[in-house]
């Protein structure tokens, strides 16, 4: 600093602006004065760090360091310099920022620095500096404590310091007394600018308000020259050009100031007060020649952005090879740093700007633009479904949540600002597609983990089926629920399209599921066949699939094409498990039904004990079914019986002779009792089918032949099927094969089918239709030769 000075005591006189000398100054040594006593304060700024706002504050001296003696002492307040007019003489501008020569003082110059609070008088007007926004209430109080200035600066930084924590009441009480008039008065303009060089240094060192000043007047001049000269002078587009090089430098600086000026708020305070009123100047300049193109306030805005850019581009993001939970660390550092400078803008920064700013909001709407194109670049290395989850809440919800812009800190300015992100137009349909696809393929590797679980724990290690409330059962439609359901439960809680979007992903996948198991079943188990773990196996995953569709039904309001899609795939897989229960049991017990109503059944027992055992162990089977399958099984299973144990009946197998039909009546009755209470206690709805055993029983056994006729009308009342070639086969099983009576029997049955209201049963129960008769070719060896005549050629 010494070194500084001593070269400003080697300046010629007519370089210096003297505060000594009640001489007028010639109007060019002022000038040329004035503007190396600038270039002497912008070293002196560079050199060494500028003093805390306070201290700056309490006085302006003009130090001579070269004898390390002197100190300059404050000088008095006094009102700024009216707006230049046409005429007005140009004065040392010194003198126009209250300063008077004085006798008693040494003869040494005083460069005004970027750093000196009288230079805001160029824009404050009749205000006096300590109306500006670092200079408070409380600081003007302890102000006048102390005398020492060293002291004082300590007190201030101590008083900087207390600014975090304290109450809201007294963050508002400071806030009401520190803000900035929307008016101001400009200061006199030069009468002869500084050249272009000059003013460029300026800018690049941030002496902006001199340097705007300068710019002014230059523009002026060039105004008054193209007025004069007109739109073809060489000089007049050298000028233009000029102008328009030092306004790019000075605009791209502000914009450099304004982005980092909530990075370093200590420093850029001052500073931000002369931009904010170069900006207010200049707008209203804007139609002006000679100025920039384009909105200085929207360049404003577009800098804050992109500080706020820069701010978001800071935030640490960890590769995420090296930290599974490299997104969720993000966003949470995302969300503390929009906080923590939306809080320092809150509270300092925007007190260095005029009301008409809407800094706070500014800075807020930035906020939501740069979040929303830093979450696109984000977005773009988000692939687990967990971090997709995490970016669609932290979007949907922790944005607006009192985490983040709710905040408490940032109350009551957030009240009338909007929390919502600018996203770019189906940015998130597109994610949260991204998040349903995600959700696809976790339930699809679920799935898979299911089917190969099944074949390598169960199937190839032959393991018997688990039970579940004395219910076969396999636990995968637990684990499958659980998977959707919690996938409806988390997405729900970032809204409720995406939990309808997730379930419908979810079913959709499940929709495939029925058929790949079905085929993997098929491949590992063909082998089981002939044993019972193989109908264990059938019953269990008609248990679990039927479980699966009951859970799944929960969500048929949410999602009714997906649900009824994945219901018909069930439905199929089940009718395949239940008919290949059938078809088994159908191919074990076919040679036992076979052998009924013959003259071995008549003798021997056995082949109906084959055909009840296996019967009473595929019920037993059936118990450990859960409804509603139980039933159709048993229902089916029952007419099956029925039907074929009755049909043997139809196939003239057998013809009972020498009253052998009252034993095989009897025999019939037995076995059929036996019959119903079995699929009794297999709970079958078929109850229609019990009367047919007992009504063909007393049929076969009446005695007297003439008595047939009187049993008929409960047949044909139950089963309004029962045809006359049923009726034949059964009197041929029975040993009536002709004669009056037989004609008779058959004419009755012919007048009650007839009758109205005996054969109107319910049409749908169909039983004797469905039986194949075997015409008795017997009788016709019986007939006379006279009856096949008809048959010769020559007939």
């Amino acid at each position: 600093m010494s070194q500084m000075m001593d070269k400003s005591t080697e300046t010629p006189d007519e370089d210096r602006v003297s505060i000594s000398s009640n001489d007028r100054t010639p109007a060019n040594v002022t000038k040329m004065g004035r503007m190396e006593s600038f270039r002497n304060s912008v070293r002196r700024a560079v050199e060494k760090s500028p003093l805390s706002p306070v201290a700056k504050g309490l006085k302006v001296t003009a130090e001579a360091k070269s004898d390390g003696n002197q100190k300059g002492s404050p000088h008095p307040q006094t009102p700024s310099s009216p707006s230049p007019s046409a005429g007005t003489p140009v004065t040392s501008p010194l003198k126009n920022m209250g300063y008077e020569d004085t006798p008693a003082r040494k003869s040494s110059s005083l460069p005004r620095s970027m750093t000196d609070p009288n230079m805001l008088k160029f824009f404050r007007g009749d205000k006096n500096y300590s109306s500006l926004p670092f200079f408070h209430k409380k600081k003007k109080e302890k102000r006048r404590k102390n005398s020492n200035q060293e002291e004082l600066a300590a007190v201030s930084e101590g008083i900087l310091e207390e600014n975090n924590v304290k109450t809201e009441e007294e963050e508002e009480e400071e806030v009401d007394g520190e803000e900035i008039e929307e008016t101001y008065a400009l200061a006199e303009l030069p009468h002869t600018p500084l050249s272009v060089m000059q003013i460029n240094k300026l800018i690049e060192n941030e002496v902006l308000e001199e340097a705007h000043l300068n710019l002014l007047a230059l523009r002026q001049e060039f105004q008054q020259e193209q007025e004069q000269c007109g739109e073809d002078s060489m000089e007049l587009a050298k000028k233009e050009k000029d102008l328009s090089l030092l306004y790019g430098e000075l605009r791209n600086k502000i914009n450099s100031l304004v982005r980092d000026s909530n990075s370093l708020p200590n420093r850029n305070k001052e500073l931000l007060v002369y931009v904010s009123r170069i900006i207010q100047e200049e707008e209203k300049r804007a139609k002006d020649p000679g100025g920039l193109p384009g909105s200085w306030m929207e360049a404003w805005r577009e800098a804050v952005l992109e500080g706020v850019q820069a701010k978001l581009k800071s935030v640490h993001l960890e590769q995420k090879e090296k930290n599974a939970s490299w997104l969720a660390v993000h966003l949470g550092l995302l969300g503390k740093a929009i906080v923590e400078d939306l809080e320092s803008v809150r509270r300092h920064l925007r007190w260095s700007y005029p009301p008409s700013f809407r800094v706070f909001s500014t800075y807020v709407d930035s906020y939501h633009k740069a979040v929303g194109q830093h979450l696109k670049t984000v977005e773009q290395q988000v692939m687990e479904l967990k971090d997709l989850y995490a970016l669609l809440d932290w979007i949907i919800n922790r944005y607006k949540s009192e985490r983040i812009m709710g905040s408490v800190s940032l109350q009551p300015d957030m009240k009338d600002e909007s929390t919502d992100l600018q996203l770019e137009e189906n940015f998130l349909k597109r994610l949260k597609n991204k998040y349903c696809c995600r959700v696809k393929a976790d339930v699809r590797s679920t799935l898979d983990r299911i089917i190969t679980f099944e074949n390598e724990d169960v199937w190839r290690e032959r393991r018997s089926p688990d039970k579940d409330d004395d219910f076969l059962d396999s636990p995968f439609h637990m684990d499958i629920w659980t998977k959707v359901k919690s996938f409806a439960t988390n997405s729900r809680k970032i809204d409720a399209e995406l939990e309808q979007k997730a379930v419908c992903s979810c079913l959709e996948e499940l929709k495939d599921f029925p058929g790949r198991f079905e085929a993997e079943f098929r491949r590992h188990c063909s082998a089981l066949k002939p044993q019972p773990l193989w109908t264990e196996y059938q019953i269990t995953y008609i248990n679990s699939f039927t479980s699966l569709l009951q859970h799944m039904e929960g969500y048929r309001d949410s999602c009714p094409d997906q649900v009824e899609k994945f219901g018909r795939e069930v439905n199929g897989l089940m009718d395949w498990l239940i008919g290949g229960l059938e078809d088994h049991y159908k191919e074990d017990v076919k040679p036992y039904l076979r052998r009924m109503m013959t003259r071995k059944w008549l003798t021997v027992d056995e082949d109906f004990e084959q055909l009840y055992r296996r019967t009473e162990l595929l019920s037993q089977h059936c118990a450990l079914m859960r409804p509603p399958h139980v039933q159709k099984f048993a229902r089916e299973l029952h007419y099956y019986v029925v039907k074929e144990y009755i049909g043997q009946l139809m196939k003239n197998n057998y013809s009972c002779k020498n009253r052998k039909h009252e034993k095989a009546a009897g025999k019939i009755r037995r076995q059929w009792d036996k019959l119903v209470e079995l699929f009794e206690n297999m709970k079958s709805e078929q109850d229609w089918l019990h009367h047919v055993g007992d009504e063909l029983s007393d049929i076969i056994g009446q005695k007297n032949k003439a008595d047939i006729k009187k049993h008929l009308q409960p047949l044909v009342e139950h089963y309004p099927d029962f045809s006359k070639k049923h009726l034949i086969a059964v009197l041929t099983f029975r040993g009536l094969l002709r004669g009056s009576e037989h004609r008779l029997i058959l004419q009755r049955l012919a007048e009650l089918k007839k009758k109205p209201g005996v054969a109107a049963g319910d049409k749908k129960q169909v039983l004797f239709n469905d039986m194949q008769v075997t015409v008795n070719t017997d009788c016709l060896s019986n007939l006379p030769f006279s009856c096949f005549n008809f048959l010769l050629p020559d007939n």
